[in-house]
This record gives C-alpha cells, sequence and structure tokens, in this order.
C-alpha cells in the first residue's frame, strides 16, 4: 500500500494526444487552440553548449533582471509557477483560503491537501449558474470579504473566465486580508499583455504573493520558468524549500534573453492585443456571452460539450469546463487557421442549434 493516497490530476489543456487518440485524427491535423500560450513565443537565440554542460548556476543575474522587469524588491526562480503553488501551503499560517469556483485548477488540491479549509466563490460577472452549491462566497468589488476569510487566491486575470481587478481593488482585499494575518496570493500569468492591473510592485508587503509566468505572453510554457515575487520572509522560506537546480540552465538562458528583451515585449503586447480581439470579434457572431484577455477568449453556453465535440471532429481542439459551462479558445496560430475557426464555428453552430 503507498503511504500516501494518489490525489486525482487536475485536468488542463493541451492534451492534444488525448484528442487525436479519441478521434482518430492525427497530431499534425490537429489546430490546437486548448491553452492560452501566446502561439508565436520568444525567438529563443543560441543556446551556449555550456549551458548543457554545467549544472544551473542559482546565483546568476536572473532573478534580479526579474525583479527589475517586474518593479519588484526581489524575484524566486521557479520551476513554472506550478511548483510554487504546491509550497504555498508551507508558508501560510492556517485559516480558511478562498479560491474561484472556476479557475486555475491546481490551487484548491494543494491547499486542501495540506489541511487548509477552502472556500469556493464566484464572481458577479460569471454569476452562480448552475454549480450554486459548490460555491460559498461571491468575490464582489462592492462587498468585504467575509469574516472567516484568512487568505485569498485571486487569478488576476482569471483562466478562464477572463474577469480582471485594477491595482486598487486587489490592493483593498490586500489590505483586507492584512488586518487578519492573512495573505493575498495574486497569479498573474496572464497579465504580461496588461501590465496596469499588475501589483507586482507591491510584492514586497507581508500579507502579498505574486506569481509570475513566462509560459504564457512569451510562449516558453516548455522552458517551466515562474517567479514568486513576496517579502523576505516568505522569500527566504520559500528559497529553502525549492533547493538547488530547480530551473536548467538552458531555460535560464532563455528567459534571462526574453526579458531583457523589450522591443519584442512591447510588439507582441500589441499584436496579443489584436489578435485577442479578433477572436473575440469572431466567436461574438456565433455566442452571445464571449469574454476575452489579449490570450483567450471564453465563451459561457450549456452546449459546451456538443461545441467541443463538433469542434474535434474538425480537428479543432478547444478546452471545455464544467463547473461552470463553457469553453475556452486559445488563439490561432496563422491565417490558415483562423479561417479554418471561422469555417468550423459556422459549421458547429448549424449542428448544434439544429
Amino acid at each position: 500500500m503507498l503511504p500516501f493516497p494518489h490525489p486525482a490530476p487536475v485536468p488542463h489543456g493541451g492534451n492534444l494526444g488525448d484528442a487525436a487518440a479519441r478521434y482518430g485524427i492525427a497530431r499534425e491535423q490537429w489546430i490546437d487552440l486548448s491553452t492560452g500560450i501566446n502561439p508565436h513565443g520568444y525567438p529563443v537565440p543560441p543556446i551556449d553548449p555550456q549551458a548543457w554542460i554545467r549544472l544551473p548556476d542559482d546565483h546568476d543575474d536572473l532573478e534580479a533582471i526579474a525583479a527589475e522587469h517586474y518593479g519588484t524588491t526581489r524575484a524566486l526562480a521557479v520551476a513554472g509557477t506550478q511548483a510554487a503553488i504546491r509550497m504555498l501551503p508551507a508558508v501560510l499560517p492556517k485559516g480558511r483560503v478562498g479560491v474561484g469556483l472556476l479557475t486555475y485548477g491546481e490551487y484548491a488540491p494543494a491547499f486542501e491537501r495540506a489541511g487548509f479549509p477552502v472556500a469556493r466563490f464566484v464572481t458577479p460577472e460569471l454569476g452562480w449558474g448552475d454549480s450554486a452549491h459548490a460555491a460559498s462566497f461571491v468575490l464582489d468589488p462592492s462587498r468585504e470579504l467575509p469574516v472567516d476569510l484568512k487568505h485569498l487566491i485571486l487569478v488576476n486575470p482569471n483562466n478562464p473566465g477572463t474577469e480582471r481587478y485594477c491595482a486598487q481593488q486587489v490592493m483593498s482585499w490586500c489590505v483586507q486580508l492584512a488586518a487578519r494575518g492573512g495573505t493575498l496570493v495574486v497569479d498573474e500569468a496572464f497579465i504580461e499583455s496588461m501590465p496596469d492591473f499588475s501589483v507586482a510592485r507591491f510584492a514586497n508587503r507581508e500579507a502579498l504573493i505574486v506569481l509570475r509566468s513566462i509560459g504564457k505572453f512569451y510562449g516558453l510554457a516548455g522552458a517551466r520558468v515562474g517567479f514568486v515575487l513576496a517579502c523576505e520572509r516568505i522569500d527566504a522560506a520559500m528559497r529553502a524549500m525549492r533547493g538547488p537546480w530547480t530551473v536548467s540552465g538552458p531555460a535560464r538562458l532563455a528567459v534571462r534573453a526574453a526579458l531583457l528583451d523589450s522591443e519584442w515585449q512591447t510588439k507582441t503586447r500589441s499584436e496579443l492585443i489584436a489578435s485577442g480581439e479578433r477572436l473575440a470579434d469572431m466567436l461574438g457572431r456565433h455566442h452571445t456571452k464571449v469574454m476575452s484577455t489579449p490570450l483567450f477568449s471564453w465563451v459561457r453556453t450549456g452546449q459546451a460539450e456538443r461545441w467541443q465535440d463538433g469542434l474535434a471532429r474538425l480537428g479543432i481542439w478547444v478546452r471545455r469546463f464544467d463547473v461552470i459551462q463553457g469553453i475556452r479558445f486559445g488563439l490561432p496560430a496563422d491565417e490558415a487557421a483562423w479561417m479554418r475557426l471561422d469555417a468550423a464555428l459556422n459549421s458547429v453552430k448549424i449542428e448544434v442549434q439544429g
């Protein structure tokens, strides 16, 4: 018998192999829109061959570059923010944690495994839907946080629901939690294309932890690099838990180059905003409830399963959510993919409505 129970895996996008096997369509024939990753990722320069031979240098200038880029005092490099999520319960005092009912799926299991009571919330934008029984409160800027809430996990902008909150509102929640000895954790994985919403510059505060990802905006998901921005006490605790060499040498070089390339960042931000608007407009011709960010759109529909299946039979893979029914669409990679998506949406709409 295993000493610890195996938790059920959390479903994620990017599972194109499952779709290919299920529908009998070869991988190369698919358009994969199941993630919110920039399809035109950062053009990584040639990697020094020595980076494959040497152990990673945890004391290089990567973290200093990241801290300067995010406008904060310090940054802890981790093997993707997924690694940070697993560490968070160990650095926070026990107490009730608020986690979105429809949000990134790894947070609630991480805290539940560590013995934290988890309260699921919905937002006014998404409403209660068919899952009212599963939510404990509404995260509404016009209301105070529940008095029994110690910590809050806020994905801003939210994945997949796209809700976003200005920095002033986010810090208002931080102040409320700080007064009760709690912490606000802000996951800014998708905020690079809308930086005015970021609270990274406040991350030196005791009651605030900010997580940043390299995978989405920079299209470097395969590098598995993220950063924790936090006060000195939290940084030291997580640094000790992280251990040595968790970010590979080649990944460190690729991310360093990306963070220093401000010209590419500015150009890409503009391109993603335009592409995000194009995707939302295209989806809006077929659906009435479309919410968007520069990297993905969210469609609220009670026919999510039929839409996913219909698009899959045409070789287009999207991510379906059931807790509040809807579909997330990532950005097509080229003009041929845009045209194919448009034609597929027209075809499936006729099928669903017929």
